[in-house]
């Protein structure tokens, strides 16, 4: 079948940074990039109070003959993160990053992202799909992109999760999206995804961990649920959250009709979290995150 992938914006870049709160930072930055002709398309800041820390992201394009390839463009901001000691990269946005997705039974997130990304508003590269079962394969091929079948048992979790890690390195994986895969990865693995792994928890953290969410939400009589994208970690559930969301419900709702509706409350947290991450909207900071939406 062929597919129609998302676009990404041609000639644009983006920078995000984050260091210590001092004068002259944006100035710096704007001076850096007017001084190697390029033209800022968008900015946004924000400082920290509590821990006096200053976040940015900017958006810029060539305007003139006189910007270098990236790779000098790198160097040369490399002497201002120094003085003001930043934490920062640069991207190419018309390089769409590569998404490798993990699923397990439950495929309506799964359908959402191949959706999204066929419609042209998710900028990635789907470069496969990884399953513990084989029930996603035919939609998953019929879609044009590669299958790849990882059973795992207790005494099989290290090889799988090697092999799982393998399709990470071979097929040069950026971001890897758990779209309700149901499995708990390992500490090793977590950490070998660090900050380019993103879950999807089907209720609305740090409450109903564990399994049955909707459940353990009906019987405490909840009013509303939700659902929450967050950066994978060695702490199970309790990584650097991206997106929350949530939908009123009432005593009528049945623990099926609260599955349903919080099925697409999912899709949409899990869609936005991807989005932003691939857009480089993101900072994590410490166990939080600043989101550039």
């Amino acid at each position: 079948m062929t597919t129609t992938p998302a676009t990404a914006d041609k000639d644009q870049f983006i920078l995000i940074l984050k260091c210590p709160d001092r004068k002259g930072v944006v100035a710096a930055v704007s001076g850096f990039l007017a001084d190697n002709d390029a033209s800022i398309l968008e900015s946004n800041h924000f400082n920290e109070r509590m821990t006096d820390q200053f976040y940015m992201r900017t958006v810029f394009r060539q305007d003139g003959e006189g910007m270098p390839p990236l790779e000098a463009l790198r160097k040369g901001f490399d002497l201002i993160a120094r003085r003001f000691n930043m934490e920062w990269e640069l991207f190419d946005a018309s390089i769409k990053p590569k998404v490798l997705i993990a699923v397990s039974k439950f495929g309506h997130c799964l359908y959402d992202l191949l959706h999204r990304w066929r419609s042209g508003i998710l900028p990635v590269d789907i470069v496969g799909v990884v399953s513990n079962h084989d029930d996603m394969r035919s939609f998953v091929e019929w879609s044009g992109i590669p299958y790849f079948h990882l059973p795992v048992t207790k005494d099989t979790k290290a090889e799988q999760e090697a092999a799982f890690l393998g399709l990470v390195k071979d097929l040069d994986v950026d971001l890897v999206v758990l779209a309700r895969y149901m499995q708990i990865l390992s500490p090793d693995l977590c950490r070998a995804l660090s900050g380019r792994c993103i879950n999807i928890h089907h209720s609305f953290l740090p409450s109903f961990k564990g399994a049955k969410p909707y459940h353990q939400a009906f019987e405490r009589g909840v009013k509303i649920i939700g659902a929450t994208a967050h950066y994978v970690t060695t702490d199970l559930d309790e990584g650097p959250i991206i997106e929350q969301g949530v939908q009123r419900v009432d005593h009528g709702d049945t623990p099926d009709d609260l599955v349903e509706i919080g099925r697409d409350v999912e899709c949409n947290v899990l869609a936005r979290a991807v989005l932003w991450h691939v857009e480089r909207r993101i900072v994590v900071n410490g166990r939080k995150t600043v989101v550039f939406s």
